[in-house]
C-alpha cells in the first residue's frame, strides 16, 4: 500500500490512538507518544505538515515491529477505515 503524502504529524498521532498511543508530551515541534500495549513503547513524531515520506515510513515501521504486524497490515488498519 502506498503511503499518504499529505499526512501531518498531529493527524498521525490521532490515527495511532487506535493502537493505544497517547501524546505523552511535546517539546518544540515534536510529539512524544507512549503506549502500554505489548509492553511500553515510545515514538517521537515531528508535528510537521506534511510529514516527509521517509519519516512517516520509519515511524510506521517502528510501530508495526512493536505491534507484531507487517507494515502493510498496519497501513490497512490505519487508513482503510
Amino acid at each position: 500500500m502506498k503511503l499518504p503524502r499529505d499526512l501531518s504529524g498531529l493527524e498521525l498521532a490521532k490515527l495511532l490512538e487506535a493502537f493505544g498511543y497517547n501524546i505523552d508530551h511535546q517539546t518544540g515541534s515534536h510529539l512524544r507518544l507512549t503506549t502500554e500495549r505489548n509492553g511500553e513503547h515510545h515514538i517521537t513524531i515531528p508535528a510537521h505538515n506534511p510529514l516527509k515520506v521517509g519519516t512517516l515510513s520509519a515511524i510506521l515501521r517502528d510501530v508495526a515491529d512493536h505491534m507484531g504486524l507487517s507494515r502493510d497490515e498496519l497501513l490497512t488498519e490505519l487508513f482503510q477505515k
